[in-house]
């Protein structure tokens, strides 16, 4: 990339997404409409069917939404759809959006450390791992970072980027270069579990849950005083049906591991939900009822 921040490179740069799940597919968004080459790779048949479909929707909704992509004409012919890791041996920057189980994440690094340039850079999309760990399984720590996109991703003007101790200065720039193409704003913070962002927002959904469990106030009543009362723009329950109850009980048992803090079990209520295949909006049901698109279309 060019050392001037946001600048693109003369040939787009080649961006690997591994997942094609909503958020993978939301960052393949952003650095197709940024005008970047991008391939995309899941080992699921059906995730990669859908892929391009979604994808396309995601850009006539960012367009509605009057967002101004960099790059306006065609980004959804600048993403390849495969499923095999090894095609991404030219990409110079991988972004990991597999599940939040870190022995999954571990073999998709140590096999991106095998296949990748040695100077590509990886970021990891983790809610919850820290980064150091996520490093360990590599042989190119010093290019290991954490970009963690909010969902979703096209929609959201920052990204939380964690850099650990191991992170070095230039992959750092060459971070939030990318991110820069992307309009993205990057907040740099340093390595600990949940980072910023869920450290804080897991607990409190957490901790909501438990509040509807026990009968205090049903998930209506919790939303509506972070948003009435604390000015919030969508409350915690809500919040977690978006970001997907099981990425939600996930990045609770990360937390739980890796710090020990009783506060991460998760709540009875959540964990029932998940067990049921109620998670969230995507579901039409979490802890709020939604209409799923395939109603919506026979309504």
């Amino acid at each position: 990339m060019s050392a001037a921040s946001g600048a693109r490179e003369e040939v787009p740069l080649l961006v690997g997404i591994v997942g094609a799940g909503r958020m993978g597919v939301g960052v393949a968004q952003c650095a197709a409409e940024a005008g970047h080459r991008v391939v995309v790779v899941d080992s699921d048949p059906a995730a990669l069917a859908e892929g391009p479909a979604r994808l396309r929707d995601g850009i006539r909704m960012s367009r509605l939404l009057g967002r101004s992509p960099r790059e306006p004409k065609g980004a959804a012919q600048r993403v390849r759809w495969v499923g095999d890791l090894a095609e991404l041996h030219e990409a110079g920057f991988v972004v990991e959006c597999v599940r939040e189980r870190i022995p999954v994440k571990e073999a998709v690094l140590r096999r991106l450390d095998e296949v990748c340039p040695p100077e590509a850079v990886f970021a990891s999309c983790t809610s919850a791992v820290p980064i150091t760990m996520l490093a360990s399984y590599t042989g190119r720590p010093d290019r290991v970072i954490g970009t963690h996109f909010m969902n979703p991703a096209p929609l959201k003007d920052a990204v939380e980027v964690i850099r650990s101790p191991l992170t070095g200065a230039e992959t750092l720039r060459r971070t939030t270069e990318l991110l820069g193409t992307m309009g993205k704003q990057a907040i740099v913070v340093g390595d600990a579990p949940g980072f910023v962002s869920n450290r804080v927002l897991m607990a409190t959904v957490n901790d909501a849950a438990r509040v509807v469990q026990e009968g205090t106030a049903d998930a209506v009543a919790v939303d509506r005083i972070f948003q009435e009362c604390f000015g919030h723009a969508m409350g915690p329950l809500r919040t977690a049906d978006l970001i997907g109850l099981d990425t939600v009980l996930d990045s609770l048992h990360v937390l739980l591991e890796c710090t020990g803090d009783k506060g991460f079990e998760p709540c009875e209520l959540l964990a029932e939900l998940v067990a049921d295949g109620h998670t969230g909006r995507r579901s039409g049901r979490g802890f709020h009822a939604y209409r799923t698109p395939s109603a919506s279309r026979r309504a």
